[in-house]
């Protein structure tokens, strides 16, 4: 899901979060959340949907526009 990556860094940035501090906020570890950012890792790790719903609600945007499904 390259478009999430590209969209999770924009918003993250946007509201002037660091990868610690969204995953902080998510109560997960580091290394996971950066891997959610990581646009071509050979592992990628993508969240699931509950995860989903919690990032875009941090981050105040709808899921859709996390997934590239709207603008």
């Amino acid at each position: 899901m390259k478009i999430f990556s590209i969209r999770l860094k924009e918003e993250r940035e946007a509201c002037e979060y660091t990868q610690k501090q969204m995953a902080e906020l998510l109560n997960i570890p580091l290394r996971t959340y950066q891997n959610y950012e990581a646009l071509a890792a050979i592992n990628q790790r993508e969240p699931d949907l509950e995860m989903l719903v919690r990032i875009s609600n941090i981050l105040d945007v709808s899921t859709d526009y996390l997934l590239g499904k709207e603008d």
